[in-house]
């Protein structure tokens, strides 16, 4: 499996509460704040076992407010809810990308079967 390309620029866009991921001019990737939230790769999202994730209620109004670089492979987003576990590598960063339609509509599913709100 090929690894997936690091992004050339990470623009975090305050008014529009996005981060932006560009990948060469025409490869660019607006992802909101809370749909980077609540798929945060973090072991309190994700879980620590198959079937162990946890639905991430309430984070329509979620803000970025730290990134840091963790190495040379991943970001470590800290969010203003006080989150900040879990490393989004580029692998994962990329995926989040080129999926976010499936995985945002997944996420929204889950949020009605659950009687829940964003």
């Amino acid at each position: 499996m090929a690894t997936a390309p690091r992004p050339t620029q990470i623009k975090l866009q305050t008014r529009s509460r996005r981060l932006e991921l560009c990948y060469s001019e025409t490869e660019k990737y607006p992802l909101s704040y809370e749909f980077l939230r609540v798929l945060s790769p973090s072991a309190e999202v994700r879980g620590h076992g198959p079937g162990s994730a946890v639905l991430q209620t309430g984070k329509k109004d979620v803000a970025i407010t730290l990134i840091e670089l963790a190495g040379n492979y991943a970001l470590k987003i800290t969010y203003s809810d006080g989150h900040d576990s879990g490393l989004y590598t580029w692998d994962y960063l990329y995926d989040l990308c080129c999926n976010e339609e499936t995985y945002w509509n997944d996420y929204l599913q889950q949020l009605a079967a659950a009687e829940q709100s964003r």
